[in-house]
């Protein structure tokens, strides 16, 4: 895939030039988006990675697009299950609502950075190293172990240690000023509940990353790829977050279904591992052509049957739980 470096400025000018009106509208006026703004915005967001998809296809042929649509999907997937942590950390910091969006919204915009930096050393080291493939590989299958038998537990926010250095280090106010990160107080500048906010919304979605980067990379090795379908999966997220909060709690096969997810990426990037293989100590540092490379035809389909099947799966039980309980 030659992405000439037209391309590359084009496509990051237009998708910053989108997140920064977002983050305007939003400091100019807080508030809670009604299910109509919600949906309007979701609905453009989605239409436009279709519309990019299918420009990838005209430009690079189908199965790029293919390459894209799947590491859209899984992202967007693996970003549902982010959300649960966002609204824990919204409940722990008593977040007002009208200043959800602003905290999301700027929280989006460090991630989509912090990203940027993780794709590009993924990629200078899928480049030097064929063997990185193997620990991908083997780090998503214990993520989807990991997953899976953690699914029924109650998930609970703990803060991470750059947040309790943060709070031990820096004195802040018990109140929101707004959308103010920090104020002068006595004159004495302080950092306010919406800077450690901002900042537990940020270093929490780079820990996603570790999970979401690897995955991608299970579906396509192209970098321009990779960061067009992390960008989109979080231009989304925000809306996504107004929109289905109250669905998150339906879906309660979600850890499962994306451990599945997870696990089925893994497997096929040990299987590209072998079919790439240098190492010596494995076929005698010769590639294992017996191996299987799974095409991405069978990998969009792979996923979009999990993620349906995680779904109707989990909306009929908790419908039918709740009529059990009303019985």
């Amino acid at each position: 895939m030659n992405v000439p470096a037209w391309g590359w400025f084009v496509t990051i000018a237009a998708l910053t030039i989108f997140l920064v009106v977002d983050v305007f509208v939003i400091a100019r006026r807080p508030h809670v988006p009604s299910m109509a703004e919600v949906t309007r915005h979701l609905i453009f967001f989605v239409s436009l990675a279709v519309l990019f998809g299918l420009y990838v296809w005209y430009e690079w042929g189908g199965k790029y697009a293919g390459e894209f649509y799947a590491g859209w999907l899984t992202e967007y997937s693996l970003s549902v299950d982010n959300l649960f942590i966002f609204l824990l950390i919204m409940q722990n910091f008593r977040v007002p609502a009208r200043l959800q969006q602003s905290a999301l919204m700027t929280g989006i915009v460090i991630a989509i950075l912090l990203r940027g930096i993780f794709i590009a050393v993924g990629a200078a080291a899928i480049n030097a190293f064929a063997w990185v493939f193997y620990l991908f590989g083997a780090f998503l299958i214990y993520t989807a172990v990991k997953l899976a038998k953690s699914g029924d537990e109650d998930e609970e926010f703990e803060e991470n240690r750059v947040l309790k250095w943060v709070e031990h280090r820096f004195p802040a106010t018990k109140e929101f000023h707004g959308t103010s990160l920090t104020v002068v107080e006595k004159g004495k500048r302080l950092i306010t509940p919406m800077f450690i906010v901002i900042l537990a919304l940020g270093t929490t979605d780079l820990l996603f990353a570790l999970d979401s980067i690897p995955a991608i990379y299970g579906l396509t090795k192209e970098p321009f790829l990779v960061l067009t379908a992390n960008v989109f999966a979080l231009m989304g997220l925000r809306q996504l977050y107004f929109l289905i909060g109250g669905l998150l709690k339906r879906l309660v096969y979600l850890s499962m279904g994306l451990a599945v997810l997870l696990g089925f990426i893994g497997a096929k990037l040990m299987l590209h591992a072998l079919h790439e293989n240098n190492l010596p100590f494995i076929n005698g540092g010769q590639p294992v052509e017996a191996a299987p490379d799974i095409p991405i035809s069978v990998s969009l389909g792979a996923i979009v049957l999990i993620l349906g099947v995680t779904t109707v799966a989990s909306l009929w039980k908790t419908k039918r739980d709740a009529r059990l309980l009303g019985s």
